[in-house]
């Protein structure tokens, strides 16, 4: 009838686009990691990331450099800190650099996959400053409350040695009404 099975789903075969249509690296290149631009002494300068691959040598200095920047900023190893945070952002765009030079496929995920964490750090970090500003608001409204406590406990503590004092009046009246009552009889 109308139906059609998994089996014959998977013996579809699924066109790729033509090679000819693949996009140049270099503009990939480009379009992930856009030219620096600047302005020295009146001269435009324009700065494009290199095309070169990168050999293992290259990658063992960027893990050297990347640790020595680490010491020399002082970059926190944990929490939120925007020094580390700029240091690996740079060493992971040298990376998706690298990835794209070989396969710009895996350049463009890898570029997805750096926006979604950086997405992610956002909300952490939206988070982390709502929470903060929660937590002040309710040490506030405690301080705030306790001092408010602590002037009714005063109150409370005054009207307490009124009490007490009425109630020695009252007994000393009593002791005094009781003594009248066996002198009369």
């Amino acid at each position: 009838r109308g139906k059609t099975t998994i089996a014959s789903q998977i013996m579809k075969k699924t066109t790729m686009p033509p090679v000819e249509s693949k996009p140049n690296t270099d503009d990939i290149l480009h379009a992930i990691l856009p030219p620096r631009e600047w302005v020295e002494d009146g001269k435009h300068y324009i700065q494009y990331v290199t095309n070169q691959p990168a050999t293992r040598l290259d990658v063992i200095q960027l893990q050297e450099s990347l640790d020595k920047q680490l010491m020399e900023r002082q970059a926190r190893e944990t929490g939120i800190c925007p020094v580390r945070e700029e240091l690996y952002s740079q060493c992971f765009d040298e990376l998706i650099r690298e990835v794209t030079l070989n396969c710009p496929e895996r350049g463009l995920l890898l570029l997805r996959v750096r926006d979604e964490i950086k997405m992610a750090i956002a909300a952490y970090r939206t988070l982390y400053q709502n929470s903060v500003a929660f937590g002040m608001r309710k040490q506030l409204e405690a301080e705030k409350g306790k001092a408010g406590d602590e002037t009714r406990i005063a109150e409370y503590l005054a009207e307490k040695a009124d009490l007490e004092e009425r109630v020695e009046e009252l007994r000393a009246k009593c002791d005094a009404i009781e003594r009248r009552g066996k002198q009369k009889s």
